[in-house]
């Protein structure tokens, strides 16, 4: 269905998320300075800040917002699939606004030049809108007895915006990483307080990320990694615009224009058996085949893969050409990416090595995908734990 849009967007901020899901820390204590002023916080203090203000259980209070994310990873030319594509997300900068008024009332629009796509969530109803294609698809939402409706599969605006990232990254922070204060500064008009998160370990390809914590909530507003020996970040999420008070109700409610096709899906308990019996079990089936090598910032996945079966696969949503993000070539996109590899061997075989900013990948000759931030260094490494 067509919130696959909305999960394919997710895909640069994920990335950013997968860095930091190895992360971990020792706090190294700094005094906060410069302008704006705000209240002296240690790391310590500030980490427990964060996390209440990402994890707490009523979620974030009421807000809306624009947010950008830019990356420059330094990926090889990819073909062209349109401004909506999510391989679009791997490079330059893009635009997102959300409205949050609570978890059953959320609202998300991606612009793009000519379009605009709308995810709305109010209630036990939804609406998916694409103006590209001129399609409103109604939404309903139901939840099993008993199950929380944020399990459902709706995305709320922390799954577009840096409190997912942060998130995640605060969730793993422990002793492989040094975390300190720098000086506060201002995203989205607001002053912040930035806690920076590094690696102790050199074979890491990340040199350090910041996140910057609103003064007054600690709700995260800006998320920025940065490469070894880069000035710039290679990714960054953030805030561009925020306010924190609940949204006006008419963002919440939809009326498709006349003439657009309209059509109705259900999610949660009404969504097919089949279906998720089949995602449940290939899920289970790459869990159980795939494997950790390393701990910390130079975690290593290791997956089963075969160049022959992904170049002939289809695009999982099934739209055939419709819509954002259709239209993208499995074959094209792995010819592209495999014209900027390099041949390498050693005593665990032999394969092609892609290096990017921020992520290394080694795909082997004898059928192993190996992922990480990682140097090209600790990735051979890996790939002779068997």
């Amino acid at each position: 269905m067509r919130r696959g849009t909305f999960v394919r967007w997710g895909v640069p901020i994920a990335a950013a998320a997968v860095i930091g899901a190895a992360i971990g820390a020792g706090p190294v204590i700094a005094a906060v300075s410069g302008d704006p002023v705000l209240p002296e916080r240690s790391a310590q203090q500030l980490l427990a800040d964060a996390v209440a203000a990402t994890g707490k259980e009523g979620g974030i209070a009421p807000m809306s917002g624009t947010v950008q994310q830019t990356a420059s990873l330094g990926l090889p030319a990819l073909p062209q699939t349109g401004e909506a594509s999510p391989l679009s997300l791997l490079s330059g900068s893009h635009e997102v606004k959300v409205w949050y008024g609570g978890d059953d009332k959320v609202r998300v629009a991606l612009p793009t030049q000519l379009n605009e796509t709308n995810l709305i969530v109010n209630g036990d109803t939804g609406w998916y809108w694409e103006s590209a294609t001129n399609t409103a698809t109604k939404l309903t939402i139901k939840a099993e007895t008993g199950q929380d409706k944020r399990a459902l599969p709706t995305p709320r605006p922390t799954d577009v915006t840096p409190q997912q990232v942060a998130e995640h990254l605060l969730a793993n922070v422990d002793q492989h990483t040094a975390v300190r204060v720098i000086n506060t500064a201002q995203v989205a008009g607001r002053p912040v307080y930035q806690l920076v998160l590094a690696p102790k370990d050199g074979g890491s390809l990340v040199q350090e990320i910041r996140i910057a914590l609103d003064g007054e909530t600690y709700v995260p507003l800006q998320v920025q990694v940065y490469a070894k020996g880069s000035a710039e970040p290679a990714f960054q999420v953030g805030f561009t615009q925020v306010t924190f008070t609940p949204p006006a109700a008419e963002n919440f409610t939809f009326t498709p224009p006349a003439g657009a096709k309209v059509e109705e899906k259900t999610l949660g308990a009404g969504m097919d058996q089949d279906v998720a019996a089949d995602r449940a079990e290939h899920a289970k089936d790459v869990a159980e085949r795939a494997k950790v090598v390393g701990q910390g910032w130079t975690t290593v996945a290791v997956v089963p893969f075969s160049l022959s079966d992904l170049k002939t696969a289809t695009p999982s949503d099934g739209r055939e050409g419709r819509g954002p993000g259709a239209g993208a070539d499995p074959s094209a996109l792995i010819d592209s990416v495999l014209k900027s590899a390099t041949p390498v061997s050693g005593t665990w075989g032999s394969g092609k090595l892609i290096k990017t900013k921020l992520v290394t990948a080694l795909l082997t000759d004898d059928g192993r995908l190996l992922v990480g931030a990682v140097t090209p260094e600790e990735i051979t490494k890996a790939a002779g734990t068997k």
